[in-house]
């Protein structure tokens, strides 16, 4: 799992794609966002967040890797908080490949912050494990984080401090950036948290941040089947969807990602968003080889109009329905999804009666299947300007 801070038009995570590694192509909201657009038509998964001075959208040591080539973000600003940012959701031995003027220049600017650099991942106890020029006289440096806590034990001075996280959950939904280290990740035992198994053994392996309670096991292994017999005896042919025409997918109330992983020998990608009111899973989805982000579904998703394919949606309303208004919801869905998009909502009966009008009223096709499911259609109508 990758994450590419500064895309471009994500060509790093195209290339990925072909080596069946997920990368999740990022642009900071300035002049970079409209290139997210291009990623997103080009099928690739790609967000859009600010970056410097609230934390990402993402839970603690999620990514496996972290690339930055000529991004444009000062990561030794304001003491180093954009990289220990980097240090929180990078997962303990992955690595940070970043390619920058400051590696391979030698002018007054560029040393600078490359002395920055260098002062402020030693404090991190992040090791360089390469550093090189190609031909044309570009430089990459290499860095790992560690996999064991006697670094920050041996450090000369506790600065920056490790983060005390009373309650060990993760927290990055409109938070500020931290002036300190998260700490390594421990099991209920209290050891640290081991590498999950290589792909495609990880997708159905046990996730190592997955409690070892018997009964948290026993729900992730039933949703896991519940899941592929769904998507098997339903969502495949029952559903009328030309899966031909669907390459970016959005599950907007992911749990542990079984409907992602019943679709994974589809040539899709699934952005499995885990809402902020419902139970923190993105931790155990990100394990198991997937992408996904936090996100409160009664604000706007940070996404380019009309970039998603097929939006699915697995009893989430009737928590929406507490704090916001449907409505709302979905014209939000509407922004998401392109013309001729589906949205499959899994619901009961009494939410998919309020849904269809709401749907009905923005032209959509809606058509109910099995008293659970209605499958909705977007169509090409616009309100005609008044």
């Amino acid at each position: 799992v990758v994450l590419d801070v500064g895309c471009g038009v994500a060509s790093f995570g195209g290339y990925l794609l072909d080596k069946n590694v997920i990368t999740m192509s990022f642009a900071p909201k300035d002049e970079h966002e409209a290139q997210i657009q291009f990623a997103l038509e080009r099928g690739i998964p790609a967000t859009l967040s600010v970056i410097g001075t609230q934390k990402l959208t993402f839970p603690d040591n999620g990514f496996d890797l972290i690339h930055c080539a000529r991004c444009r973000v000062h990561w030794d600003a304001d003491g180093g908080k954009p990289l220990y940012e980097l240090n929180r959701v990078l997962r303990p031995g992955g690595y940070f490949a970043w390619s920058a003027t400051p590696v391979y220049r030698d002018d007054d600017r560029d040393q600078k912050v490359w002395k920055a650099m260098v002062a402020i991942t030693k404090a991190m106890c992040w090791k360089v494990v390469a550093k090189a020029d190609d031909s044309s006289g570009i430089g990459l440096v290499i860095y790992q984080k560690p996999t064991s806590s006697s670094c920050y034990e041996k450090r000369k001075e506790n600065n920056p401090p490790l983060c005390e996280n009373a309650d060990g959950k993760n927290s990055s939904w409109y938070a500020r950036l931290n002036n300190c280290l998260t700490p390594l990740p421990v099991d209920g035992n209290g050891k640290l948290q081991s590498w999950p198994k290589p792909w495609p053994q990880r997708l159905t392996s046990k996730p190592p941040s997955l409690p070892s309670d018997s009964k948290v096991i026993d729900e992730f292994n039933k949703d896991s089947n519940h899941w592929s017999q769904l998507v098997s005896d339903v969502y495949a042919d029952g559903l009328s969807i030309k899966w031909s025409s669907v390459r970016n997918v959005m599950d907007m109330n992911a749990g542990y990602a079984g409907f992602a992983a019943a679709l994974i020998d589809r040539p899709i990608w699934v952005m499995n968003v885990v809402p902020i009111d419902m139970p923190d899973t993105l931790s155990i989805i990100m394990d198991r080889g997937l992408i996904g982000m936090y996100h409160d579904w009664c604000e706007s998703f940070s996404t380019y109009p009309r970039t998603y394919d097929l939006l699915h949606s697995s009893f989430l309303f009737k928590h929406l329905e507490q704090r916001c208004d449907l409505v709302d919801v979905v014209v939000e869905i509407d922004r998401i999804l392109r013309p001729n998009g589906y949205l499959v909502i899994h619901d009961s009966m009494e939410m998919l009666s309020k849904l269809s009008p709401i749907l009905r009223s923005l032209h959509w096709s809606v058509t109910l299947h099995q008293n659970q499911f209605l499958v909705c259609r977007k169509s090409f109508w616009r309100p005609m300007s008044s």
